[in-house]
């Protein structure tokens, strides 16, 4: 397992993971179901919507198979699914810019997103213990799947 510690300024509510290769686009088209999963998927990029919109931990995990996870470690969790047909990842802030570059091998990845410390923020939601951490590894396409839902607001 490779790990990367990151700060990344989650302005708007996101981050993205994508293929730098494809030049993608961020999506625009939010539902409600897509703020309650906290992840949104949409061609060639994963969105990842933080509790803050401030700068924010994350840790990003790159497995060579599929990593064990305890759910009751964390407040909300989401798999889903990237393509990477260059397997140029990047991890790209929103009104900033890549926080992150790294070559991995072309093809389908998993996308384990795990938030934690969600109940934590101050009144004003600027401060707080939030994390995130993004585990990815080769493997077949899924849809997006919420495997524990938080219950906050």
């Amino acid at each position: 397992m490779i790990r990367h510690k990151l700060q990344v300024f989650a302005d708007y509510h996101q981050f993205y993971l994508w293929d730098k290769g494809t030049n993608p686009l961020a999506p625009t088209d939010y539902t409600d179901e897509d703020v309650r999963n906290m992840v949104k998927v949409s061609p060639g990029v994963v969105v990842i919507q933080p509790v803050r919109d401030m700068t924010v931990p994350l840790n990003l995990e790159i497995h060579e198979t599929a990593p064990e996870c305890n759910t009751t470690d964390w407040d909300h969790v989401v798999e889903c699914s990237l393509e990477l047909p260059t397997g140029k990842l990047q991890v790209h802030e929103c009104t900033g810019g890549p926080v992150l570059d790294l070559d991995l091998d072309p093809g389908s990845y998993r996308v384990l997103a795990l938030f934690a410390g969600l109940s934590t923020l101050s009144q004003d939601g600027l401060e707080g213990g939030d994390e995130y951490t993004v585990k990815l590894w080769k493997g077949s396409p899924i849809s997006l799947r919420v495997v524990k839902q938080w219950s906050g607001t």
